[in-house]
């Protein structure tokens, strides 16, 4: 279609006109030709069949929101969009008004009620001062239809009663088959399908969260162990693994939708405050090794209240949260050394230490419905974060830097109901900041060791290449993004047995990077190499390594995006047995730093056949990656069909056949596309100094000079970079000009059922595929053209071989693929007052490949992707059960946990050696690696006692909590020593532990009203 073929270069007011006219044109199409769309995305949806009625009233009990539809004259009554939750519907018969009983619906959930002939019906008396009857629905209740869908919904309950250590809200989204949430470093990281996390999304209130810039899938998520939403803003939530619907976008592995709270007609609140510290802590097992513990203390603290601001018509909702935090780290030499090797001035450098960690969120809500058809939200959220990134290992404190996230965000929204439709119109808002920054501004220094082997007998010479940093931090960045949408609905149910919906999606961002690393020189020193005689050389360097501005670009990259969605679908009840869900969608992104980029003059000529003929007979065409600001066009192919199914196998519905086939792109991070402009513009600069050391030796030339001690100050390196010429041994990066986008072809299928009335189990398999990950590697090619040597030579990547006067060639496309089949089980209990416990339990077993180490974008061991050999995947577990539940004890109190248990990553290089225990995929949780085959364990449980305080009213309370985290203590380790001289390779190194706290005790209090 011509009018697909937007202008990369210009955002103007067209473009907002041509998205809402393929809004309209699509919506058109969707009437006359009844093609498919579902429910909200966030909101649920409820339809059904009745006799006896002419008219349905669905009434939300807390807020009394409202919506009237007319019944067709086949029986069938259709709610196309409702919040999640607590309900009853009022039928207009010709006895008067009749109604239900309260009902729960949740967040994008499909659901249907058929209700007996009210003729006939069963009715009892209601509460007094109502005048009308209730029905009791003997023959029906409600039922789910989740298409090919798979996943999970987490309640408000399991939220609220559910152990955890850091108040993130997406804590349980593993309780989904295939999604893992790790947390190393206390940084909450989501993944599934075989992908990172940058191939995630989540949708608040139907809108997607996306970092378009950094890698975690989610904004303010990069390096952070913050939250993304303050926890008492979300209602509930929903996770989907696979076979999301045509309406969720720039997602190919984990799609969570939640709907946040909003006030209901009464006044509540809360208020709480968390606490642990060092006391409350087992030791980790570098404490165990020095024999004191790290400060370490965690305050987390909040409040919520919300309510009418007129009843029945217009509600208020606020929230904060905050966030105090001391994280326990411990600084230790690398290479495995003792601290008494240093001298003495360096040895308080190591030992147990802190980093901080501050946060600050905020959101509020107004709703407004000022007539029965019409409902207006209002809502914003304010995050701040500052702290300091500090890890466990040799980078002593001095290195650190400061943590600076800041994120604003803002919907406005507007909801019309018609009789034969629901149109949802968003205007959004967002302006995120990510900027790490050295405290300080001061040259740093990093201590190598290479020489004799202290630890083998063989005496044989070793190298670690970081015993010890201090100085200045070399993380300096500031990146995030900016800008508004505007996105549009429509749901038509005018069709008998079709809910239609059709959306549009615009969105004008202004993305930004800077990255300055290596601002800080840092001095390189082998220190067992001593010339003067001294027992550690922190005098003479070997190597200098430092950020310089080139001249060429800017190392502060903009760009002005412009984001187009398209979709629509129908849920198509085709008999009261099948339904089919069809759909949709087409993306489209124009990044103008990509699309608009011109290669430098000297980078073209210098990988000209002139200047380096290397490349005349490579394997690839570096023109395909030369861009002249005309030859790159914005990617158009971004159609994703979503087609889903579910069969009742009987008349009751109790058992359900699903599945379904999903095609979902991504997109490609901006943190990737902006690098062949920034890299260039700002390199990092080495010298390698001739000082007599046998261990670290180089030949004469600009860049190889003999030490001066001048070259410790700027003067002397700015005589370095005179010397060597700016442009000097600058690297060279190119994009593919024909860049595609990332996506996943997913495909379900399984069965549901009911096997009593609060249980439900279902078992399924799932194949996910993704293809197209964005990746760069080596371009370098060796004389002849080729990229290893020829036979019988050993097998060598062509590093070195560079053109005259630069750097390596580094060039990015597409082409990182992953491939994950799961089967897994899934039961649920659900929480009734009737019955107040509750359970759910996932086990997923999954079998995953991939061509690339897992989370890694440089592949520079081979020429081209194609090349990479697959391997079983190094980012999921094969194994994975996760088991949460909780119970009302008899006392005012309730009991909860939750049990995470999995088997090993897979690690190719313990296969490779044999590992410590060849039968397995690496070396168990023993350090004798003679231990169990389980990789990862993890037991929390909390108790809460409720105090009720009748005098004030009937929702007071007292809540006393502690939680528990890591009951048993389990040691999860992820490191292991990789040393092959070293007599103890591929055992636990136990000065590390892994991704999970040792056994820690968290005491809450808060108050309710």
């Amino acid at each position: 279609m011509k009018v697909f073929h937007l202008n990369a270069r210009s955002f103007t007011v067209r473009k907002l006109a041509t998205a809402l006219a393929l809004g309209a044109a699509g919506g058109a199409m969707a009437v006359g030709l009844a093609v498919p769309a579902h429910a909200q995305q966030v909101n649920a949806s409820l339809r059904g069949h009745v006799t006896g009625a002419t008219q349905v009233t669905v009434i939300e009990t807390n807020t009394g929101f409202r919506r009237t539809v007319t019944v067709d004259g086949a029986g069938n009554y259709n709610f196309a969009s409702l919040p999640a939750g607590t309900y009853y519907l009022e039928f207009t018969t010709e006895n008067g008004v009749r109604r239900t009983d309260n009902f729960v619906l949740s967040v994008a959930q499909d659901a249907v009620l058929d209700l007996d002939d009210l003729a006939t019906a069963e009715t009892q008396p209601v509460a007094e001062g109502q005048d009308d009857n209730a029905i009791i629905v003997t023959g029906s209740r409600i039922r789910t239809l989740e298409g090919g869908a798979v996943g999970a919904n987490i309640t408000p309950r399991e939220i609220e009663q559910l152990p955890q250590n850091n108040r993130n809200f997406l804590a349980f989204a593993d309780l989904a088959p295939g999604v893992e949430v790790a947390n190393p470093n206390g940084q909450s990281r989501i993944q599934g399908g075989a992908q990172n996390s940058r191939t995630v999304n989540v949708f608040i209130d139907g809108v997607g969260q996306k970092d378009y810039v950094l890698k975690n899938g989610i904004t303010g998520q990069d390096s952070s162990e913050g939250n993304p939403f303050p926890q008492l803003a979300i209602g509930e939530y929903r996770v989907i693994s696979s076979n999301y619907k045509a309406e969720f976008d720039q997602v190919s592995s984990v799609a969570i939708t939640a709907a946040t709270k909003s006030g209901t007609n009464e006044f509540h609140g809360e208020a709480f405050i968390d606490y642990t510290d060092q006391s409350l802590r087992e030791s980790k097992p570098t404490e165990l090794e020095s024999g004191k513990k790290a400060p370490s203390t965690d305050y987390q603290f909040g409040g919520a209240i919300g309510g009418p601001i007129v009843k029945d018509i217009a509600h208020f909702f606020f929230t904060y949260e905050g966030k105090r935090r001391e994280l326990p780290r411990e600084i230790y030499p690398g290479g495995d050394f003792d601290v008494s090797f240093f001298p003495a001035e360096y040895q308080s450098e190591f030992g147990p230490t802190n980093a901080t960690f501050n946060e600050d969120l905020y959101f509020g809500k107004i709703d407004v419905s000022p007539t029965s058809r019409d409902l207006i939200e209002v809502s914003g959220k304010y995050r701040k974060e500052s702290g300091e990134f500090l890890s466990n290992g040799s980078n002593a404190r001095s290195t650190i830097s400061s943590q600076d996230v800041q994120e604003k965000r803002g919907l406005l929204r507007w909801e019309h109901t018609a009789d034969s439709f629901i149109n949802d119109l968003k205007l959004t808002y967002e302006d995120v900041k990510w900027a790490p920054t050295p405290l300080v501004f001061e040259n740093a220094y990093r201590f190598d060791y290479a020489g004799p082997n202290p630890s083998d007998p063989l005496n044989t010479a070793w190298r670690s290449d970081n015993i010890l940093r201090i100085g200045g931090g070399s993380n300096y960045q500031d990146k995030g993004q900016e800008g508004f949408g505007i996105q549009n609905d429509f749901t038509w149910v005018g069709l008998e047995n079709h809910t239609i919906k059709m959306g549009v999606k615009a969105k004008w961002v202004k993305l930004h990077t800077m990255t300055r690393n290596g601002f800080n020189p840092l001095y390189f020193y082998n220190v067992a190499y001593n010339p003067n005689g001294g027992t550690f050389n922190d005098t003479i360097p070997y190597r200098v390594q430092f950020g310089y501005d080139s001249g060429t670009g800017s190392p502060a990259v903009e760009s002005k995006n412009f984001q187009l969605g398209l979709y629509i679908q129908d849920d198509w009840d085709v008999t009261d047995r099948l339904t089919l869900n069809l759909g949709v969608r087409w993306d489209y992104e124009e990044t103008p730093a990509y699309l608009n980029f011109v290669t430098p003059a000297d980078a073209v000529a210098a990988v000209s056949p002139e200047n380096y003929p290397n490349l005349v007979g490579a394997d690839y065409n570096i023109n395909d990656f030369i861009s002249n600001g005309k030859n790159r066009h914005p990617f158009k192919g971004a159609f994703q069909p979503r087609i889903g199914f579910s069969y009742a196998i009987d008349d009751a519905h109790r058992f359900v056949l699903f599945g379904g086939y999903g095609r979902s792109y991504d997109r490609n991070q901006f943190e990737f596309l902006q690098q062949e402009i920034s890299v260039g513009s700002y390199t990092t600069r080495t010298f390698n100094f001739q000082t007599g050391d046998p261990n670290n030796t180089c030949s004469a030339s600009p860049t190889c000079v003999p030490f001066d001690p001048i070259y410790l100050t700027e003067e002397g390196r700015a005589q370095l970079i005179a010397n060597a010429g700016a442009g000097g041994g600058r690297e060279l990066r190119f994009i593919n000009n024909d860049l595609k986008v990332p996506y996943s072809d997913q495909f379900s299928l399984g069965l549901r059922g009911q096997l009593a009335p609060l249980f439900t189990a279902e078992v399924g398999y799932t194949h996910i595929s993704s293809r197209d990950g964005f990746a760069y590697l080596l371009g370098n090619r060796r004389e002849d053209g080729s990229f290893f040597p020829p036979a019988p030579a050993t097998p060598a990547t062509p590093w070195g071989y560079t053109p005259p006067g630069y750097g390596n060639i580094i060039i990015g496309t597409n082409g990182l693929a992953t491939n994950a089949d799961s089967g897994y089980l899934k039961l649920v209990k659900n929480y009734t007052q009737a019955s107040p416990w509750s359970f759910s339990g996932t086990y997923t077993y999954t079998l995953a490949e991939e061509n690339r180490n897992f989370g890694e974008t440089f592949a520079l061991d081979y020429p081209s992707l194609a090349d990479y050999p697959w391997t079983r995947s190094s980012g999921v577990r094969k194994h994975r059960l996760v088991l949460a539940g909780s119970v009302d004890l008899p006392i005012g109190a309730a009991l909860s946990g939750k049990f995470v248990i999995a088997s090993p990553p897979y690690v190719k290089s313990f296969v490779d050696t044999g590992g410590a225990n060849p039968s397995r995929d690496v070396v168990s949780n023993e350090a004798n690696g003679n231990g169990d085959r389980w990789g990862f364990r993890q037991m929390d449980v909390a108790v809460t006692k409720y105090i009720a305080f009748p005098f004030i009213n009937d929702q007071s309370r007292l809540r006393l909590r502690m939680d528990i985290i890591n009951l048993f203590n389990d040691r999860n380790y992820t490191n292991y020593i990789t040393n092959p001289n070293d007599p103890r390779y591929l055992q636990i190194n136990g000065v590390e532990t892994g991704s999970n706290p040792p056994r820690t005790f968290k005491f809450s209090v808060g108050f309710e009203f």
